[in-house]
């Protein structure tokens, strides 16, 4: 058995490769995690607090011993809770989605109500009671930000990529961000702001799965030890991604679109069993929100009704196209790629001055701000509708489905605003002086030529668009895809204008190059595509118009590529989260490892440390990992494993095993003094530093014996391969550390398909391929002499050099 070769926990260890280069020779060791820090601070041009996360399993002895005491009813019973934890991460999310829509739509229903009521007898009192109103809930939302969870600001998607990237950002999942996002977007989606909640909410899922995944909240009390199941990194970002697809699915009732989401933008890692429960996490939440509209419908949920959540039926619209079509619908995307780039690079230089001018004077600059803003937003949406003519109602004869006028705040078109007659409306104040849910519907709408004049939408469109690229950024939570929707449908719509009146069609409807415009945008500005697609079929429920969302996507990706990276991407990087692509750079493939890590040095322990250097090494140093090193059995150096900075911290804390030996000890009694939990860090938190740590004089002296506890099969990769596969094994399989070694001068063994098709006793399978395994033979500087060995044993095939 494979644990007789682990008696001291290093066994796999001791193999040629691992002979560590001199300290002539620092380039010996890529550990990419050292330089993370630095990294954040000069993207971000702050301190920010990041740090990898541990995805990789780190098989010491203790993981291997507790993992041989479990059985087949334990791995049953882990698999079970993990689909219970679907179960609830959907429940809570939905839960938490529906808490929030009704907030937020009665909010705004009192709001209009209350508005519209007094402008019965005067405007200015109208305006007064409307401004005060939003103010206070903007003011409520940033005050809960500033004070409360600054984590919670923005909307979350960017920092939650790069967790699931494999970058944790201090605080993003803790319980007080949580409240903070559910709470801080009721206030700034409520106050009318020019920002949706469709990104906190995909934040508000990633946090209530991290809580699950942790067993709750220790520092408000709010946790259980029942629910102390998955501790380690890679547990927790499977959850995390359960919580986004659950977000999406929640925010736009869209179970597939929030499946395909977190596949195509926030994970970078991804395999079929996963897929199956954030499906079936997705289908749950689609559940519960489908449930609790049916419930309000009956009118127990105040203003809250049908149009609470995101969703715009256009099934009634256009049914068909012809390709003359197709032109003014290519032109949509390309306008939806240069306004997505340019909203995208807009943001990221007003963000960039509001880091290094604004914010940096403190809370009370940041509360200011976004009062601010919520006055100019309030008074441009109130004011402007005034400026505006109103149009008399459309012919009820001709059109017996339309009901005009209605009073603002109302579900439905034709408001009824500033005019003289009852049969008037106007058009601005339809799309201006309403929620953003029902704009959006009434933008969407069909059978209503000529609602919208071309110089409304026009004038909408510059208004909302500059307010949306200011609001962005502020200490608020805010999401952009309702915004998005709402730019890109009014360009939409004024293109679908002119080709109604080009084309003389009757079956043209407006209402579709609405819905197409705003798949360009979101598609120029975020450049998703696949997941984008679904999501606006599901929510408009009309099938027939999927080959123009394709195309008008694929049109404004393509251009918005060409100017800039999407929105998340400058977002994270302006935020100092060092995320990495899917593909590396160019110039890597011109690179070897040992060239990338030339000017490093490699900061080694050896097995039996005295206590004394291992508390001054930490101390002097900020790396996250370091070699184990040992004598082998010819005197030279070799490399037994590597050990985690949190790990030498709890050793250094329990004080367990120091010993007055400077000589190895054997492993015995390692799981009676720790357990596997031990060494866990808490979800989004700092956890301990060195500095927390208090030893005596005495105890400096003592030794410590690091074998146990190393993870002796890290990963390693010789120095002359080229930087770009290194860049794909790094991010494929979510490392955090690899090592760079010399050429090997040895092969151990070769394993193929056959050594991985292995039946549980350990027979291979029937299947006929060719196995070949080499066994060691010594190289020579002249010739490498090997010899192919087709039946070798699966001993030496673990043996390989990892």
């Amino acid at each position: 058995m494979l644990s007789n070769h682990l008696s001291d926990g290093i066994g796999m260890a001791r193999v040629p490769w691992s002979q560590l280069p001199s300290s002539e020779e620092p380039e010996g060791l890529s550990n990419v995690d050292d330089e993370l820090m630095a990294a954040a601070r000069s993207l971000a041009g702050v301190g920010a607090p990041v740090e990898s996360l541990d995805y990789e399993v780190i098989e010491n002895y203790a993981y291997r011993e507790q993992q041989a005491q479990k059985g087949k009813i334990w791995f049953t019973y882990t698999v079970m809770v993990k689909w219970f934890f679907a179960l609830l991460i959907g429940v809570g999310t939905g839960l938490a989605a529906v808490f929030i829509n009704l907030a937020v739509e009665n909010f705004s229903g009192w709001k209009y109500t209350a508005t519209f009521s007094i402008i019965q007898h005067t405007y200015f009192a109208g305006y007064l009671v409307y401004v005060l109103f939003n103010l206070a809930l903007v003011f409520s939302s940033v005050f809960i930000v500033t004070h409360f969870a600054p984590a919670a600001a923005g909307s979350g998607i960017p920092e939650i990529k790069g967790y699931l990237n494999g970058v944790d950002t201090h605080g993003i999942l803790l319980f007080r961000t949580l409240v903070g996002k559910i709470f801080g977007s009721i206030g700034s989606v409520g106050g009318g702001l020019a920002l949706g909640k469709e990104g906190p909410l995909v934040h508000t899922g990633a946090c209530i799965a991290s809580l699950l995944g942790q067993g709750g909240s220790t520092k408000y009390h709010l946790n259980s030890k029942w629910l102390h199941m998955f501790e380690s990194d890679r547990d927790r970002r499977d959850l995390v991604t359960c919580g986004c697809a659950a977000g999406v699915a929640a925010a736009f009732r869209a179970p597939v679109g929030g499946v395909l989401f977190a596949l195509e933008e926030v994970t970078s890692w991804w395999r079929s069993h996963l897929m199956w429960r954030v499906f079936f996490t997705s289908a749950v939440v689609a559940v519960v929100v489908r449930s609790a509209m049916s419930w309000c419908k009956s009118g127990k949920c105040g203003h809250f009704g049908s149009g609470g959540f995101i969703i715009w039926d256009i099934s009634d619209g256009q049914e068909d196209y012809s390709f003359q079509e197709l032109l003014p619908m290519t032109i949509i995307g390309v306008i939806g790629g240069l306004l997505g780039a340019l909203f995208n690079q807009l943001t990221l230089y007003i963000t960039k001055w509001r880091r290094s001018y604004l914010h940096k004077k403190g809370s009370r600059v940041k509360i200011f701000e976004a009062c601010l803003i919520s006055v100019i937003t309030s008074t441009i949406s109130f004011g402007l509708p005034l400026l505006r003519k109103c149009s008399p109602c459309p012919d009820s004869e001709a059109n017996p489905g339309i009901d005009c006028p209605r009073p603002p705040g109302m579900d439905g078109n034709f408001v009824n605003f500033f005019c003289s007659k009852d049969k008037e409306y106007n058009d601005l104040a339809t799309i201006f002086f309403n929620t953003q849910d029902d704009a959006i519907r009434n933008l969407f709408s069909a059978k209503t030529f000529h609602e919208y004049s071309a110089q409304s939408l026009l004038t909408f469109l510059v208004m909302f668009y500059t307010l949306a690229v200011v609001t962005f950024g502020t200490a608020v939570p805010a999401g952009q895809f309702v915004p998005g929707i709402m730019i890109g449908s009014t360009y939409g719509r004024l293109v679908g204008i002119f080709v109604v009146k080009f084309y003389k069609k009757l079956n043209v409807e407006e209402g579709t190059y609405a819905l197409l415009g705003a798949a360009s945008f979101l598609g120029g500005s975020m450049r998703m595509t696949v997941s984008l697609c679904v999501i606006m079929v599901e929510i408009t429920n009309n099938l027939k118009l999927l080959p123009l969302i394709m195309l008008v996507l694929l049109v404004s990706k393509a251009v918005g590529d060409f100017f800039n990276e999407g929105l998340y991407e400058v977002q994270a990087r302006l935020r100092g989260i060092p995320l990495l692509e899917s593909r590396p750079k160019q110039f890597m493939r011109n690179m070897t490892a040992k060239e990338a890590c030339k000017s490093q040095q490699v900061v080694c322990f050896p097995r039996v440390v005295r206590v004394g250097e291992l508390v001054s090494t930490l101390r002097n140093n900020q790396h996250n990992g370091f070699p184990v090193v040992d004598q082998g059995q010819n005197g030279e150096t070799v490399v037994i494993g590597l050990i985690l900075r949190s790990h030498l911290i709890v050793l250094l804390q329990s004080k367990v095993d120091f010993q007055s030996s400077p000589f190895p000890c054997g492993p015995r009694g390692v799981l009676n003094s720790h357990k596997l939990s031990d060494f866990v860090k808490p979800a989004s938190s700092k956890g301990k530093s060195i500095e927390d740590i208090q030893l005596s004089e005495d105890d400096l002296l003592l030794y410590l014996d690091l074998a146990p506890f190393v993870n002796p099969s890290p990963y390693v990769v010789p120095e002359d391969m080229s930087l770009a596969k290194v860049y794909n094994l790094f991010r494929q399989l979510g490392l955090r550390h690899i090592f760079v070694v010399p050429r090997p001068s040895r092969v151990l063994g070769m394993i193929t398909r056959k050594d991985l098709l292995l039946e549980e006793n350990g027979s291979s399978a029937t299947m006929e391929l060719q196995s070949s395994s080499v066994r060691g033979q010594r190289y020579n500087e002249e010739m490498l002499r090997s010899r192919i060995h087709p039946e070798s044993s699966i001993l030496d095939s673990l043996l390989i050099q990892k």
